[in-house]
C-alpha cells in the first residue's frame, strides 16, 4: 500500500479545507488514501459530504489538540 497524501489546511476556514482536499484528489487512482489536517471544526461535516459527492469514503476522524486528522479514500471517478 502506498503512503497517504497529507493535505495541510490548518488555520483555514470553510470551504478551504475541502477545496484543498478535492484538489489533492485530482488524478489519484481509486483507493488512494489522503489525510486532511484541519483546525476548522466544520471540516468534520464538510468532508463526509464531499466524499459522498466524489464517491469516496471517510475512513477515520481523529482530533488531537484542536487539529482534526481526517483520513479518506478515493472512490471511482463519477460517471455523470
Amino acid at each position: 500500500m502506498s503512503e497517504a497524501v497529507v493535505v495541510d489546511a490548518r488555520g483555514h476556514r470553510c470551504p478551504v479545507p475541502s477545496l484543498r482536499l478535492r484538489k489533492a484528489m485530482e488524478g489519484l487512482r481509486p483507493g488512494a488514501r489522503l489525510i486532511l489536517l484541519a483546525t476548522d471544526p466544520m471540516a468534520r461535516i464538510d468532508v463526509p459530504y464531499l466524499m459522498g459527492d466524489l464517491g469516496g469514503m471517510v475512513c477515520e476522524v481523529e482530533e488531537q489538540d484542536g487539529v482534526l486528522r481526517i483520513t479518506v479514500e478515493t472512490g471511482a471517478a463519477p460517471t455523470d
